[in-house]
């Protein structure tokens, strides 16, 4: 059985700033914006090169059994980069608030990269769900 994350819900309070935030700050595709009923609408969009995508609405009832989550509630998204220091570059230039390259060493977190996958930066988006980016050695399709 193939199982497949293609869709992460993300819980926002303003649609309009997220999917600009996402689309222009951040350079995700629009995948879609679409006006379900007269209340509800759902957006999708999905990083550059990535299988799996990011979604966020509003008039759309929790799942059945679930609670509706917080804004600001989701913490550790992960995006994998080849090469972190672009990454950032890149990402500051479009004018993402993002911290700066750092890794895990011998006394915790270390500005810089560290020995292959484990080099990390971090960011929020306005809401405070927050992504992890992580530098990969080599493309999904190599690994």
């Amino acid at each position: 059985m193939e199982m497949t994350l293609e869709v992460v819900f993300l819980p926002v309070t303003d649609l309009d700033r997220a999917k600009k935030f996402y689309e222009e700050t951040c350079g995700f595709k629009v995948d879609t914006d679409t006006q379900i009923t007269d209340t509800a609408r759902i957006i999708q969009l999905t990083p550059p090169g990535s299988r799996c995508s990011i979604a966020f609405g509003s008039g759309l009832p929790p799942a059945p059994g679930q609670k509706e989550p917080e804004p600001g509630s989701t913490q550790g998204l992960q995006l994998c980069v080849t090469d972190i220091e672009a990454a950032h570059a890149a990402l500051t230039a479009r004018g993402l608030n993002i911290s700066k390259v750092q890794h895990l060493g011998a006394t915790g977190w270390e500005d810089g990269r560290g020995e292959t996958w484990n080099a990390f930066m971090y960011f929020n988006d306005p809401d405070g769900n927050g992504w992890v980016v992580q530098e990969a050695p080599a493309p999904l399709s190599q690994r």
